[in-house]
């Protein structure tokens, strides 16, 4: 057997490491996409007390069982087309004690109804879909050179408007989307999400008070016609550049989104489900 090539040994390299104040540990690759401020804000920006919920595009697991860990009564999907990150996935669910409650579909998002349907994912499946798209399609950006990493950045088999319209598949009617996407994708988030969606919430994050958004969360009824509404942004660092204590529980899971206003609500009643 030849050996493995550098890069491929970096990018087979993992960590163990600790996120909500220690409540969830993951194993994750050392190179490439890093479980990072983008995955805590969604599974944050979940809605209370979802029965059933899918993470489109979950990479090894993060904001899926987050939310698991966050809502105690969910059942979670974590929809994932890589083999090697569906592999972290499995044994992270396993780590945080949640196999009972806690799945991986080994799936790509743009399949047909079929594939989807024989991997647990028929129409109507959920009624919540937490998702953080790939930011660009095949021949936008500067694409990694680290295979992992450009997978979780670039839909190599479809665009954004294919990923809503597998979102609403998976939905049950009034199902729920929440999504976290770059800020200057609005213009195609809202074509893509429009068709679909309504009751559009959007949310949009900034590093600070002087520095325009970076990232944007949305929140969307499946069929609903109910207007769009912008809610107040949300700064994610303080004047002396650490985080605001808003950001700081977020990250310690004793916080969440809450919908009405924009705003952080504390959860931090011995990490029960709010």
């Amino acid at each position: 057997m030849s050996a493995a090539a550098p890069h491929e040994k970096d990018e087979a390299e993992t960590s163990i490491d600790g996120f909500l104040g220690g409540r969830m540990i993951l194993e994750q690759p050392r190179k490439g996409h890093r479980i990072g401020t983008d995955a805590v804000l969604l599974a944050a920006s979940a809605p209370p007390r979802p029965s059933s919920l899918a993470d489109m595009g979950a990479g090894v697991g993060a904001v899926g069982i987050a939310a698991a860990l966050m809502h105690l009564d969910a059942a979670v999907t974590l929809v994932e087309n890589d083999p090697v990150a569906c592999a972290l996935a499995r044994s992270n669910v396993e780590r945080n004690g949640l196999g009972d409650r806690v799945r991986v579909a080994e799936l790509d998002i743009f399949s047909a109804a079929d594939a989807r349907s024989e991997a647990g994912l028929g129409a109507g499946s959920v009624d919540l879909v937490l998702t953080n798209p790939p930011f660009f399609s095949t021949g936008e950006g500067r694409p990694s050179p680290i295979a992992q990493k450009r997978r979780s950045h670039v839909m190599e088999n479809g665009d954004l408007d294919g990923w809503m319209r597998a979102a609403a598949f998976f939905l049950k009617p009034r199902g729920e989307i929440v999504l976290i996407h770059r800020a200057d994708a609005i213009a195609r988030l809202l074509t893509a999400l429009t068709p679909r969606f309504g009751a559009l919430r959007l949310l949009f994050l900034h590093k600070s008070a002087a520095e325009p958004a970076t990232r944007i969360l949305v929140k969307g009824v499946l069929g609903s016609r109910a207007p769009l509404a912008v809610l107040a942004p949300l700064y994610l660092h303080g004047a002396d550049g650490g985080f605001t204590d808003e950001t700081k529980a977020l990250h310690l899971g004793q916080g969440r989104i809450d919908w009405a206003t924009g705003a952080v609500v504390s959860t931090h009643r011995a990490g029960r489900d709010q």
